[in-house]
């Protein structure tokens, strides 16, 4: 349940949003006491109900008007507090947050460097994050340098001494950092963070001189850096943008968001850019730039992947935020300094509120941004916004009480749901007789991915071994005997047994041992528990693809032919439906694929198609230290890109 909250304009009240804050602290300090006589349907029992506010969800303004600290200037970080890395660009006449380099282990060769940073070597140490004592007792003393006020919150008891009193949003977070990207490499106007006053600050710093602007007439001259692309480049990215297919449902049509005369991405929402951050950018860009810039917006791309995983190994977080204060010292050596704008900075304090807090689906603004955006449908009748709300609301809410009563009922210019553990076909058949050796590797499949059968495999190997003891420890050799014999000696196996009284052989079983129909029925499209699945043939004419597949296969792997001592390990494999079986046991049917593999290389990443696991295995890997870098600061032009003219 959301419960709303309507205020009254033209403007925001900003910091003074406690006012009408009041009412909900009041109910929360009840909640805390406890409210006794709440009566428990399910036991049938009168109970004290308890609770208590872990921490709010809102964007960062937000995030600044409820804590009451500052989201602006040198102090613009509230867990930094005073130690927030900032630095004042005097042409660019903004503030950037770069010194990450204070993050890295002490002896780590970027903090010796000078020229390719901030010219000068590194040897602080990170901030300690603030507590909320320390936080309310700067409040109360009146020191506010980087606090405008007491927030309410507060006023609850058990407030300070919460670890993380207000979260990020990674919703926001993520989508800034990705229209600061992709504004730099395609110079989308208004996004770009890139410019003469970019140039000038890196000059005033004594870093990356060589791309300071040069003025020649009426134009002036930019040379390029490690960041620009050429005009073949943006037309390759853009290319690639447009002839994506995601999955039915996963995202917009990218194709309608790529404008190919402009070279540019236009009307991008929060979800989009998610998509294109975690998936799809590092595919675009894998050929072009050079490899240490692409190596660190890949990375970077990886890291929000990984920290938006449903599932979070808290063993590999320290690693995890090991692996991004690295990314972002690479992009401080590889961008101009105006592109490390707040948002940036705010990437290093994400696996901290993923260690106190949990998985970030739990806290990100995905579901209160769409619930407002249903509330704003609502509003019919402009002048009267509450009362329009109010009553839709009450009209949804009876209009859901009744579909409970008709769940069964077809509906009539509704779609349909797709309910999740239906599998259906969504096509007409087309029955062939297909080869011998296919339907029993297909069949083969199904064995032994039923829970039911396995004991019967154990008998199985067991057998063979009883029967060639001279190859009980060849164990490629016993796993094909095993794939080519198991079938018929299942069939024979489960004959035996149902001539025995109390057999306990289940019907499934005795179907799926006497093997599936030769005549097999193929779809184009099949609905499979609520998703989707096309062949490739299907996908080849929709803007949508349904025909990729992954599968983590535990199978045995060998170095070569002659290989005498394989092992057994997870292998991962992206496959092209090209058919779609209903395998026909009498009883039942079962679908299959029949696809196109391609085994997982180890090659570099962002040079290929990553497996994309619940939790990225690592980032790639980069030369940390250069000595002439080091020392000098390296060459920053890049070469075989055009030179960028400014009227």
């Amino acid at each position: 349940m959301m419960l709303t909250l309507l205020i009254s304009g033209p403007k925001q009240p900003e910091n003074d949003i406690d006012v009408y804050l009041e009412p909900l602290i009041d109910d929360l300090k009840s909640l805390w006491v406890g409210i006794r006589g709440v009566y428990d349907a399910h036991n049938g029992e009168y109970f004290t109900l308890r609770a208590a506010l872990m921490w709010t969800i809102n964007d960062f303004p937000a995030y600044g008007n409820l804590s009451g600290c500052v989201v602006k200037g040198y102090k613009a970080c509230p867990i930094c507090g005073d130690d927030t890395p900032s630095h004042k660009l005097k042409n660019g006449h903004k503030i950037c947050y770069i010194g990450h380099r204070k993050w890295l282990p002490i002896n780590h060769p970027y903090r010796r460097q000078r020229a390719a940073f901030n010219g000068k070597p590194e040897y602080g140490i990170p901030p300690e994050p603030l507590t909320g004592e320390e936080v309310l007792h700067m409040v109360e003393n009146g020191d506010r340098v980087c606090w405008k006020k007491k927030s309410i919150f507060f006023d609850l008891e058990y407030w300070k001494y919460l670890h993380v009193r207000h979260a990020l949003d990674v919703m926001h977070i993520e989508k800034n950092v990705y229209d600061s990207i992709i504004g730099t490499l395609l110079e989308i106007p208004g996004k770009n963070k890139d410019g003469i006053a970019a140039r000038l600050d890196l000059l005033n710093m004594g870093v990356k001189t060589d791309l300071q602007p040069e003025y020649g007439g009426r134009r002036t001259r930019l040379p390029p850096g490690p960041w620009n692309l050429s005009r073949v480049e943006k037309r390759e990215v853009c290319n690639s943008f447009y002839g994506m297919k995601v999955p039915e449902g996963y995202s917009s049509n990218i194709k309608n968001l790529v404008s190919l005369q402009d070279s540019r991405l236009l009307g991008l929402k929060s979800h989009d850019c998610r998509t294109l951050m975690q998936q799809l950018l590092p595919v675009a860009i894998r050929s072009v730039l050079e490899k240490p810039a692409r190596y660190a917006i890949t990375r970077l791309c990886f890291f929000f992947n990984a920290i938006c995983a449903k599932t979070v190994d808290v063993s590999k977080l320290d690693k995890l935020e090991e692996d991004v204060v690295v990314t972002l010292c690479l992009l401080e050596k590889y961008f101009p300094h105006s592109f490390f704008d707040i948002m940036v900075h705010l990437v290093v304090h994400l696996v901290r509120e993923v260690r106190l807090c949990g998985p970030v689906y739990f806290r990100w603004m995905y579901p209160f941004e769409r619930y407002m955006k249903v509330l704003k449908g609502y509003v019919q009748n402009r002048t009267r916004p509450e009362g329009c709300i109010a009553e839709r609301y009450i009209a949804e809410e009876a209009v859901e009480f009744c579909t409970q009563h008709l769940s069964d009922v077809s509906t009539v210019g509704v779609p349909s749901s797709q309910k999740m553990g239906v599998s259906k076909p969504l096509s007409g058949c087309t029955v062939s007789v297909v080869d011998q050796d296919l339907l029993n590797q297909a069949h083969l499949y199904v064995l032994e991915n039923t829970e039911e059968v396995l004991p019967y495999i154990e008998q199985h190997m067991i057998h063979i071994k009883t029967a060639y003891p001279k190859f009980r420890k060849r164990t490629k050799w016993l796993q094909d005997k095993h794939n080519s014999t198991f079938i018929q000696w299942l069939r024979f196996k489960v004959q035996s047994e149902l001539e025995e009284d109390n057999h306990g052989v289940s019907k499934n079983l005795r179907w799926l041992a006497a093997g599936p129909n030769m005549a097999v029925p193929l779809y184009r499209s099949y609905l499979i528990k609520g998703i989707k699945f096309n062949i490739k043939a299907q996908d080849d004419v929709r803007t949508t693809q349904n025909s990729g597949v992954y599968l983590l296969a535990h199978t045995m792997q060998v170095a070569s032919a002659k290989d005498k001592n394989p092992i057994l390990s997870n292998m991962g494999f992206y496959g092209v439906i090209q058919e779609i079986w209903d395998l026909d046991y009498q009883k039942f049917t079962i679908p299959v694929f029949r696809e196109y593999n391609d085994v997982i290389g180890d090659e570099v990443l962002g040079d290929v198609i990553i497996e994309c696991e619940p939790f990225t295995r690592g980032m790639p890997n980069v030369d940390t230290f250069d000595e002439l870098v080091g020392e000098l600061g390296g060459q920053n032009i890049r070469g075989g890109c055009e030179d960028i003219w400014i009227e």
